[in-house]
């Protein structure tokens, strides 16, 4: 697995980060498709010994049990100074509204510290964009949870790159911990954030960490194929509605390349996306050992610039969502 620094942290991390939101209790939270912790284990081992060190959940999955599991699991798997823990604030749990004010990020760190069995998380993000509470008031609270040694760094996800242009300008002005990455969306299907927030990303030194890296899955099958997540995904049809058209046309030209390959079409969609200057790691779920062991082999693909220029070009703009 090869590694590289998380944007300007002291942090190296995998070129893939793991995502946690399939490891959670079906019966908590809103997927009833997540594993137990019984079927979640041995893919978290699996990650780690594929040389996968960065993984990625938030305090919302299952309702706080995704936390739970990927800090039991880790902690049985690996060292923690072996390992990049990233997790998120924002959307609503049992027992924390939604929200960034300083009362609900102060609990949630609290809460997810407490979860995971760690003293402190590496990346603390932001998971949506909060127009109720005050920016300053936000900022603030991140860079009091890094003074307190709760959270190494604080990064951001899915808002407008003014927004974000906005925030890591008013960080520097008050001298507050900045945010040192960018989980947004981006994939073969879904490129609009090259337009604004990527470049800035660059400027800034800032790491981008695409989430949805094969949309959904839509890339990695036949076109159109059903699965038992994406019949219940309904978050997941508004994502990608209302393109699928062009999006087909997309889908079929990684599954020529794959074909010419011999290589998976996951395959062919990450190595796409790790040839992208401004993205630091894609964050892949898995749900199967197989699975897994099929997308960590993106590392190792390597496209040629006319291939790269053959999945491009029949891209059309996209109304930007994942915002919500």
């Amino acid at each position: 697995m090869k590694t590289t620094q998380l944007g300007n942290t002291d942090l190296q991390v995998s070129r893939l980060c793991l995502g946690c939101m399939t490891f959670g209790e079906p019966d908590r939270g809103r997927h009833a498709w997540t594993l137990p912790e019984a079927s979640s284990r041995p893919l978290i081992q699996q990650a780690l010994e594929a040389g996968i060190n960065f993984f990625d959940t938030a305090n919302s999955y299952s309702d706080g049990s995704s936390e739970e599991i990927v800090g039991r699991a880790l902690k049985a798997f690996a060292r923690r100074e072996e390992i990049v823990v990233a997790t998120k604030v924002y959307f609503p749990l049992s027992n924390l509204s939604q929200g960034l004010s300083r009362k609900n990020i102060m609990q949630s760190i609290d809460d997810s510290l407490r979860r995971l069995d760690m003293e402190y998380v590496d990346l603390l993000q932001i998971h949506r964009w909060d127009y109720e509470t005050p920016l300053e008031e936000t900022l603030e609270a991140l860079s009091d949870v890094v003074k307190a040694g709760k959270a190494r760094y604080i990064g951001a996800s899915s808002m407008h790159a003014w927004q974000f242009a906005k925030a890591v300008y008013t960080q520097r002005q008050h001298g507050w911990a900045p945010f040192v990455s960018m989980q947004d969306q981006y994939n073969l299907i879904q490129r609009e954030e090259e337009r604004e927030m990527h470049p800035l990303c660059q400027a800034e030194n800032i790491a981008v960490l695409p989430w949805s890296p094969l949309a959904r899955g839509r890339l990695t099958r036949p076109w159109g194929e059903a699965t038992a997540r994406t019949a219940s995904d309904e978050y997941g049809k508004t994502l990608y509605h209302a393109t699928e058209e062009n999006d087909a046309a997309i889908a079929q030209r990684v599954e020529a390349i794959a074909a010419r390959r011999g290589v998976s079409r996951a395959q062919v969609a990450l190595a796409w996306l790790l040839h992208k200057p401004a993205v630091t790691a894609p964050i892949i779920g898995a749900s199967r050992a197989e699975q897994l062991a099929d997308l960590v082999k993106a590392v190792e693909v390597e496209l040629s610039t006319e291939e790269i220029a053959e999945l491009e070009t029949v891209y059309q703009p996209h109304p930007v969502v994942g915002f919500e």
